[in-house]
């Protein structure tokens, strides 16, 4: 038991850690982002370590975004009456330029993985890795539909992490795409209609 604690004690702090921020999504708590910042910092390493790469930038990307989604949400106000921003539908407009992202993202990805890396799913790595990007910025910008684009990248991400023996980290996205769905149904009631304008 020691030796299996001690070999996977990474895995078990960061799957800790992720359910935290989780909680703090669903709740929609500025909070989240703390953790956001924390926990993806600690998974550079862990991936890295399991030759996932794609996932190691991935978090690299994450603890960064972390800090432009806490200045979003805390000092983003819609234009007209300076308030928080509201949970909204992604407009129309953004899904044209946000599927083009992802997919140049995902050949960048792909590109990378299978030129200076030895990653052995690269496909995969680099399609959650695309779909995360999208993701992350839905939820900087309280999105509803970015749970929609989690529950993709939590269901491959669960079976990447079981191929490549992270099962702290494969269970946690199983959950995560339990409360994915739980959480898209709170943030529906939620979900403001609103022309509001941001900056």
């Amino acid at each position: 038991m020691e030796a299996f604690l001690s070999g996977h004690w990474l895995d078990i702090l960061t799957t800790v850690l992720g359910l935290i921020y989780i909680w703090l999504e669903y709740r929609a708590s500025i909070a989240l982002w703390v953790v956001g910042i924390i926990m993806p910092a600690l998974d550079i390493y862990l991936y890295w370590s399991h030759g996932l790469y794609g996932d190691a930038g991935m978090a690299f990307y994450y603890t960064l975004a972390a800090f432009y989604g806490f200045y979003v949400w805390k000092f983003k106000k819609t234009r007209k009456l300076k308030q928080e921003l509201p949970i909204i539908h992604m407009p129309r407009r953004q899904y044209l330029p946000a599927t083009v992202c992802f997919f140049l993202a995902w050949g960048a990805i792909y590109y990378i993985l299978i030129t200076w890396t030895n990653s052995t799913v690269p496909v995969l790595d680099s399609f959650t890795n695309a779909l995360s990007f999208i993701g992350l910025w839905a939820l900087a910008r309280k999105y509803l539909e970015q749970w929609l684009f989690w529950m993709v990248v939590d269901v491959v991400c669960c079976m990447l992490y079981v191929q490549k023996g992270i099962p702290f980290k494969a269970g946690l996205y199983g959950l995560y795409v339990l409360i994915a769905i739980a959480g898209y149904y709170k943030w529906k009631k939620m979900t403001k209609i609103t022309k509001y304008e941001r900056v």
